[in-house]
Order: C-alpha cells, then structure tokens, then sequence
C-alpha cells in the first residue's frame, strides 16, 4: 500500500491499525518512496534468506573511507601530469 505523507500524516491510526494486521505501507514523497512502515516480529526478506541459509552476513565490518589526499590543482592538471 502507497500513500503520501500528507495522507499518512492526516490518518496515521488507520495506516498503523493496517500495520499491526500485517500489511507493509509504502510512504511517497511527491510520488517517489521514501519510507516503509513494517509490523515488528516479520522477518525481512534479508532474515528470510539468512534464516534459509541462501546467503550468510558480513563477517568483518566494512572498512572506513582512506582519508582524502592533498593535492593542488584541478583533477584534470594532475590527470595531464600523469600521462605525460
């Protein structure tokens, strides 16, 4: 189920009475999803294959972001360097 936020903001008791029966509510901004409200205690699509063993989690944590280097310049006069 698709509704607006506006929608959603005027009716918030019948959408969450909707949730609590099991249906999952898709909130839109100006038409694009945004949210998703879903009851407590079903698994999500992601548990679900967890939980048949078709995928495993992430062992280790994603590594950070390498900090940024210092340069001077535009990229496209350390792109010329290099290639020269």
């Amino acid at each position: 189920m698709n509704i607006g936020i506006r929608e959603l903001r005027d009716g918030l008791s019948r959408y969450l009475a909707e949730v609590r029966s099991g249906h999952t509510v898709t909130v839109t901004d100006h038409g694009e999803p945004v949210a998703r409200i879903v009851p407590i205690g079903v698994p999500s699509k992601l548990e679900r294959l967890v939980a048949e063993g078709r995928v495993q989690p992430a062992v280790t944590r994603k590594r950070p972001a390498p900090k940024p280097i210092k340069a001077t310049g535009t990229v496209s006069d350390l792109v010329d360097q290099q290639r020269r």
